[in-house]
């Protein structure tokens, strides 16, 4: 008898990027549409660190200063497409934001100025950031 591993949730990244007074969401190019934190899936050998480094340079043409974990979100039902586990991190945005890669558009937003069409758990993690973070 042979092993073979489990079928396990995909790993994933995502980043509340503090920027100009406010955060960044992109506008998703793909299903399903709607505005995102940037976020993506972690390469095979990569770490998540790496990972959210790439990705938000992929997405939002910025880098990230004081890069902290902020929290795990392993809800089976986050993501319509298939069950993901994201490591969430905190940043500081340098550069200048433009949209890339599976964002159509990066734009900041402020807390009390969210857009209603927020996509997977986002509305969630960033009510968390607000209230463990940002002190409301």
């Amino acid at each position: 008898m042979t092993w073979s591993p489990p079928k396990t949730p995909y790993l994933t990244v995502d980043c509340i990027i503090r920027y100009k007074e406010g955060i960044v969401l992109v506008e998703r190019r793909y299903p399903p549409k709607g505005w995102a934190l940037p976020g993506g899936f972690v390469d095979y050998g990569e770490t998540v660190e790496d990972a959210v480094r790439r990705e938000m340079f992929e997405e939002t043409g910025l880098k990230l200063v004081n890069l902290k974990q902020f929290h795990v979100y392993s809800d089976p039902e986050r993501d319509p497409r298939l069950h993901t586990v994201s490591v969430v991190f905190t940043a500081d945005g340098d550069g200048e934001l433009k949209g890339g890669s599976d964002a159509k558009v990066a734009r900041v937003f402020k807390l009390d100025g969210l857009p209603e069409d927020i996509c997977f758990d986002h509305g969630k993690i960033i009510e968390d950031y607000r209230t463990i973070e940002a002190g409301d």
